[in-house]
């Protein structure tokens, strides 16, 4: 089954309705029905909280939390993946270690906006509708 990391951008799209909400409302709902495997991070759980309680409030925020929790299996942040963060010459600090903790994760892609900050990625980085435009057919 495909592997996929999705990046705080993707989900916020989401539950803010913005920018590409429609490819990340799609994308979460293959992810629901199990037809792909949706992994994210304890960083990007705190990111979209901090940024949600802005827009709804800590409850609404915590809620929908929990409703992603279900959907989504969270990728291992260790010392080791810290460790190699903190000496990639990588563009965003964050960005890296989630990058590693994919790698380790065996992610077969990286679904964000921010995809400059994954330039030297092994592995491929799409925004959500580029990876239905060319993986899911419909």
């Amino acid at each position: 089954m495909i592997k996929l990391f999705i990046d705080s951008d993707i989900i916020l799209d989401l539950l803010i309705k913005r920018y590409e909400y429609q490819s990340s409302a799609k994308l979460f709902t293959i992810i629901e029905n199990k037809e792909l495997k949706g992994y994210t991070s304890p960083i990007v759980f705190a990111n979209v909280h901090y940024i949600m309680t802005k827009y709804g409030g800590k409850e609404k925020s915590i809620l929908n939390l929990r409703i992603l929790r279900k959907i989504f299996s969270i990728v291992t942040l260790d010392e080791e993946i810290l460790d190699e963060a903190l000496f990639a010459e990588a563009p965003d600090f964050e960005d890296s270690i989630q990058y590693i903790a994919s790698e380790k994760n065996e992610i077969d892609f990286i679904i964000t906006r921010n995809k400059k900050d994954y330039k030297r990625s092994k592995i491929p980085v799409l925004t959500a509708t580029e990876f239905l435009e060319v993986n899911i057919k419909n």
